[in-house]
């Protein structure tokens, strides 16, 4: 393929990325100062916890006021002398520690808070009662210190059990250290893993660790001397109420609501890991921005998904790392965050470029579009824009097959490139190529004429060995729209039998002429100047004319009678010929209730523009009209050409439906003189196709026609579409195609195009030319 221009994405500049990533962070930043990515965290963490999951190390023991306790003792509050027989079988079996999670603010009997007492100074273990802080009522926000009763805290450690849920309602940490009375004191987690630290200081809780693996004793059990079968020598034990009865339970993260008793043990078993801390979001963001860096640096859309992915890899891993191995428990989100929209900016944006250079290159060929020929940069040196349209363009598609004929444009195009001595070829329209040319006008007549003697050697493409001719036109490259000036002038040399032509005033005021008529259109279509005629179609089974096409022709009031060759493409270039269509149909539907008035049932056709089925417009006022006409929707029938492209193919087929589910039928018009056809057949909707004359006027003597309408036919009927044969010219043809079975027949056999009541009066009256002429026998092609 030829040298293109320059369409590769540049790389942005390190000070682009820089910028991106510092608008990034800072944005990202302000808003995680607010707090709302704390939601987020809190479900990433929970994530982690499931992750990382583990069982309790076993060190930390519960024993639990559970309800086979509370049903065994039989009595709410408790004598505490069953507290002090506890203490005893505990201190007795070599626990390291007992710590109550108990109210014992208030006495419960002289006798039984001396026992307890008195177990606690005796025992080797340590022992620690709770203390901790309430709010003095419901109204009144003061903080009351409540502590053992002072005959039970004279031998005891004292220790925290203070729990203070986040706003909504999760215990996710617990301190390190409380003040009450006055005094600095340990929390009750912080007493049992023997670690200090401040007042006030806060430690997250490892929800990780699975609080079903932390052994659990019933409290009667121990009572009454039946301990697990492990022993807890050397144990931290924790003593609680579990019972549903007795409250104390707290929603955490991952495993819903607990007893606080088991978050005391969690905590517990969190600090004798470590003693975690929180990290802010600041140093993960900052990791985030150089990140972020070599991912807007990428230069393809796969490199940028794998650098995103790699980096919320490295952020992920990172954060579980500091969290498993130092303890430091960061914010991730806001630098997750930053990673994830670094890649989302930097994929939008090559999407973008690349979407930019697939508009500026033709896709069937790989050549540089019209696009790219308007953007490209001007040099002083240029002096005309030529363009060289491809001869018999229709007939060499219908020779190539499917997806070959962008190769025979490439070598077209090499072939220019050479003797154009390098100058870059680009595909300005389906037949045409265009090059600037920094030659004189008097040199450039010599260039074209030796390309043209140079395209006299045949191509080889798909096995076939094809001759090329071009026609070409030249503009001054300093007009406006030079590149269609310079087609322009081609076809124009074409119609004229010159392999060229330099685009002139003259040609200019002929294209005023044909962009004139646009402003004339609404006119035409009030003052009644746009004539509908309708072309006969005769069904060949029962030998009546009940089907006929509308043709549309403009009896100009000074140019005379326009065919539509003269308007048609205009219009359709200029996206004008919705409102043309839409005159003719109407016309068509006024006609067809005369008819029936008549007691004739006559089908209409109407021929629509492929550029037509992706309106949405069109497509409301075209049911609106067939709707109000009051007609037989499945009288009416839309004609869409074979060769026609669709800007929007699934669009245009959801069209197609519509139409179909609105009782009007589609045909496909040309059949066979397009590239895609039985492509065609099988996507579109199609309730009729008619075969293009080209291969039906000589079908009764060749061959090789025959054998394309027939096949043609057998094909359409097993597919359950019906067949038009157009180009009609005499009876041979007409009688070869009922001998095959073909449905209707057009051509000017049957009937050139009438007015609405001359056609009415041909269709009144049975068919005249005989059927049963005789057949000549086909020639090979």
């Amino acid at each position: 393929m030829q040298p293109t221009s320059d369409l590769s994405a540049r790389p942005d500049t390190g000070r682009t990325i820089v910028v991106m990533v510092l608008v990034l962070a800072i944005v990202i930043a302000l808003v995680a100062a607010t707090g709302m990515f704390r939601s987020a965290e809190h479900r990433l963490e929970e994530w982690s916890f499931a992750l990382t999951s583990r069982e309790a190390s076993g060190q930390v023991q519960v024993v639990e006021m559970d309800a086979a306790s509370m049903a065994a003792i039989r009595r709410w509050p408790w004598s505490r002398d069953h507290h002090a027989r506890v203490v005893r079988v505990l201190d007795a079996a070599g626990a390291r520690s007992i710590s109550f999670d108990v109210d014992f603010s208030s006495g419960a009997g002289a006798k039984g808070d001396r026992a307890l007492a008195d177990a606690i100074a005796a025992a080797r273990a340590s022992v620690a009662l709770p203390t901790f802080a309430q709010n003095a009522g419901s109204a009144d926000s003061r903080q009351l210190d409540t502590l053992p009763i002072a005959v039970l805290r004279e031998q005891a450690h004292l220790a925290s059990v203070s729990v203070a849920p986040d706003g909504d309602g999760y215990v996710r940490r617990m301190p390190l250290g409380t003040i009450t009375s006055d005094t600095a004191r340990p929390s009750l987690s912080a007493f049992v893993a023997g670690r200090s630290g401040a007042t006030g200081q806060d430690f997250p809780v490892d929800y990780a660790i699975d609080p079903a693996t932390i052994p659990r004793h019933s409290f009667i059990a121990i009572e009454n001397g039946r301990l697990p079968a492990g022993g807890v020598a050397g144990k931290d034990i924790i003593i609680g109420a579990t019972a549903v009865e007795l409250g104390d339970r707290y929603a955490v993260p991952r495993n819903g609501v607990i007893p606080g008793v088991i978050i005391q043990a969690l905590a517990a078993e969190t600090l004798a890991a470590g003693v975690p801390i929180y990290g802010s979001w600041v140093a993960p963001l900052m990791l985030a921005a150089l990140l972020a860096m070599t991912v807007l640096a990428a230069q393809r859309r796969r490199a940028v998904l794998m650098r995103t992915a790699t980096t919320l890899a490295v952020l992920l891993a990172a954060w579980l790392a500091f969290r498993l191995l130092g303890h430091i428990w960061f914010e991730i989100v806001p630098a997750l965050l930053l990673a994830g929209l670094a890649g989302a900016l930097r994929y939008a944006i090559l999407t973008r470029r690349f979407a930019m250079r697939l508009r500026q290159v033709d896709e069937e060929s790989g050549l540089l579009n019209r696009l790219a020929l308007d953007v490209r940069p001007s040099n002083s040196a240029d002096s005309f824009t030529v363009a060289a349209q491809i001869d018999d363009f229709g007939a060499l598609q219908l020779a190539i097959a499917d997806g070959n004929f962008g190769a025979l444009v490439q070598r077209i195009a090499e072939r220019l490139q050479v003797a154009t001595g390098g100058a870059c070829v680009y595909r300005t329209q389906e037949r045409t190529l265009a090059w600037v040319s920094t030659l004189p006008i008097n040199e450039i007549e010599s260039q074209l004429a030796g390309i043209r003697a140079l395209m006299r050697s045949p191509f080889d493409v798909a096995g076939r060995r094809l001759g090329v001719s071009l026609t070409f036109g030249v503009a001054d490259h300093a007009l406006p729209d030079a590149a269609a000036r310079a087609a322009h002038a081609a076809t124009e040399a074409h119609r004229a039998g010159k392999f060229w032509r330099l685009h002139s005033a003259e040609a200019s005021e002929a294209v005023t002429q044909q962009l004139s008529l646009l402003g004339e259109l609404d006119d035409a279509l009030r003052s009644g100047n746009i004539a509908v005629l309708y072309q006969p179609k005769l069904n060949l089974a029962t030998r009546q004319i009940d089907a006929v096409e509308a043709l549309v022709r403009w009896n100009h009031p000074e140019r005379g009678l326009l065919p539509p060759d003269c308007f048609i493409p205009l219009f359709e270039e200029r996206n004008r010929i919705d409102d043309l269509t839409l005159a003719v149909l109407e016309r068509a539907l006024d006609d067809m209730k005369a008819w029936w008035a008549r007691g004739l049932a006559i089908g209409v056709a109407v021929n629509v523009s492929a550029a037509l089925l992706t309106s949405e417009g069109f497509v409301t006022r075209a049911l609106a009209l067939v709707a109000r006409s009051g007609a037989q929707a499945q009288r009416i029938t839309f004609e869409v050409t074979e060769s026609a492209q669709f800007d929007d193919t699934d669009a245009a087929i959801a069209t197609l439906l519509r139409f179909r589910g609105a009782g009007i039928r589609i045909s496909m018009d040309d059949y066979g003189t397009g590239q895609s056809a039985l492509n065609y057949l099988k996507l579109l909707p199609l309730s009729e196709l008619k075969i293009d004359r080209m291969f039906v006027s000589q079908a009764h003597v060749d061959k090789g026609d025959a054998m394309l309408v027939r096949s043609t036919v057998q094909l359409a009927h097993e597919l359950g579409i019906q067949v038009v044969a157009e180009g009609i010219e005499d009876a041979e043809c007409l009688a070869f195609l009922e001998r095959i079975g073909c449905d209707y027949a057009q051509g000017f056999f049957i009937g050139r195009p009438l007015a609405c009541d001359a056609l009415a009066d041909l269709a009144a009256m049975p068919f005249a030319p005989p059927l049963a002429a005789p057949i000549a026998a086909p020639r090979a092609a």
